[in-house]
Parts: C-alpha cells; sequence; structure tokens
C-alpha cells in the first residue's frame, strides 16, 4: 500500500513537472514537433476541435463527449483494477498469517516473506500491481489534456456556462465540485477498506485536495474534465461494486444502531 501511495504522489508530481517541460503558451498545430506533441497532444487537440464541431461548436460538450470517450476506453482496465481490488481484500487473512509467521526484521526472514507472498499471488493469480495500471494510463492522457486545452487556441475562445474554457472558474464552483466527486468516487472505491487502512484514509483526504488546488490554477476546461470523469466513475463504481456498497452501508447503519 505504502508503494501505491507513492506511487500516486509521483504521478501527481510528474503530471506537474511534465507540465512545464514544454512552453504551454506556444498553440499546438499539425507541425508540432516531438514525440509528445505529435502523438498524444495533438490527436487530442484535433479530437476536440472536430467533435466540437458535430456538437454545433461547443468546445464544452465536446470536452464532455471526449472524456466519455476517454472513460470508455478505459472501462475494461477499470473492471480489472476492481476484480484486482477484491482478489487483494480476499488474500489479506493469508498475507496477515505470514506476516505474523515471518514477523523478524532481519533481511532472510524478509525475504522468505516476500517470496511466500509473491507465491500466494501467483497461486490465486493476482498481480498486486494491477490497480495502477489504470492510473499509469489515465496520467498520460490527463497531462495530454492539460496541454490541449491549453495550447489550442480555439477553446481559449470559447465560454461554456459561466466559465471561460481556457481560464480558471472565476467562482471556483468547478474546482469544488471536482474535488467533491473525486472524494465520494474515492469513497465508494475505498468502500469497506478505508477504516481499517489509515493509509488508504489519509489518500482519501489528500487526493480532493490536490485536485481542488490544481482545479483552482489549471483552465475551467480540464476541471470540466475532472468533474465529468468523476460523475462517470461514481456511475460506473455503482454498477459494479453496487452489492458491496450495500453491504457497507449496512454495516454502517447496523453498528448505528448497536
Amino acid at each position: 500500500m505504502k508503494k501505491r501511495i507513492l506511487l500516486v504522489v509521483g504521478l501527481i508530481f510528474l503530471m506537474a513537472l511534465l507540465s512545464g517541460c514544454t512552453d504551454i503558451s506556444k498553440p499546438i498545430t499539425a507541425e508540432s514537433e516531438g514525440f509528445w506533441n505529435q502523438y498524444i497532444v495533438y490527436p487530442l487537440s484535433l479530437l476536440i476541435i472536430k467533435v466540437a464541431e458535430f456538437a454545433g461548436g461547443s468546445f464544452g460538450l465536446s470536452i464532455i463527449i471526449v472524456t466519455i470517450i476517454v472513460r470508455l476506453f478505459m472501462l475494461p482496465l477499470m473492471i480489472k483494477q476492481t476484480k484486482s481490488s477484491k482478489a487483494m481484500q480476499a488474500l489479506q487473512p493469508e498475507m496477515q498469517k505470514l506476516k505474523e509467521k515471518y514477523s523478524s526484521k532481519d533481511q532472510k526472514t524478509q525475504q522468505k516473506l516476500q517470496q511466500e507472498t509473491m507465491a500466494l499471488f501467483q497461486q490465486h493469480g493476482v498481480n498486486p500491481l494491477a490497480g495502477c495500471f489504470p492510473l499509469l494510463i489515465q496520467m498520460p492522457v490527463l497531462i495530454g489534456f492539460y496541454h490541449a486545452i491549453s495550447r489550442t487556441q480555439e477553446i481559449k475562445l470559447h465560454s461554456f456556462l459561466w466559465f471561460e474554457l481556457g481560464a480558471p472558474d472565476p467562482i471556483y464552483l468547478l474546482p469544488l465540485v471536482a474535488g467533491v466527486t473525486t472524494f465520494i468516487q474515492q469513497k465508494m472505491m475505498m468502500a469497506g477498506t478505508a477504516n481499517q487502512n489509515p493509509q488508504m484514509a489519509m489518500m482519501l483526504w489528500l487526493m480532493p485536495i490536490m485536485i481542488v488546488v490544481f482545479a483552482i490554477n489549471f483552465p475551467a476546461a480540464l476541471s470540466l474534465y475532472w468533474v465529468v470523469g468523476n460523475i462517470f466513475m461514481i456511475v460506473q463504481t455503482y454498477f459494479i461494486k453496487g452489492p458491496e456498497l450495500k453491504q457497507a452501508a449496512a454495516g454502517k447503519a447496523g453498528g448505528a444502531k448497536k
């Protein structure tokens, strides 16, 4: 779990780092050079523009549609992540037994613990890193969206609802909604486990705060992407983890009555 948290924080740092690696003020065009521009940023920019043409010239609607397309593309990976999380949760009692068996802190004992743990994963066909794969795919797309939105001149010339797409939300409503929906989505994903793991409980609050901070400073178009993506994830999680969510809610209700 510590490695996963470090990975999440590292990817967020990488997002911020890559955001400054190229000239954000330089418009993205078909002539833009470099692997990042040619194969990630420009295709996303072109997709947003083409979808906007079919959406009556509304770049706000285009971002919503493209976001849903991206989430649908990631849906198989997210289902795999959910299955991996369930499998890891089912193995927790066995992993706890191994930790108790190899409780010594010397190097040989810890190596034996790692070997036994990996053997347990292989026996049950569980990949402990499978839950991180969707994040590894999402982050480059998110960074690409940031560049595409910031460097696509057509977006800067349009507004949607109450905000300019190329500037931060003036009333900070989108960042707040992005933070709240991030919290709800993570709460649903961690249903029944966050209270048992302090590190997961910390991430439950840390990620929404980070999202709000980023969204306040980023163009409102990116905040719109976050909000739509989170709502999609909330609906997706409800249908994938519906029985677990009802069971966790019933458990809380039973505990409250007692």
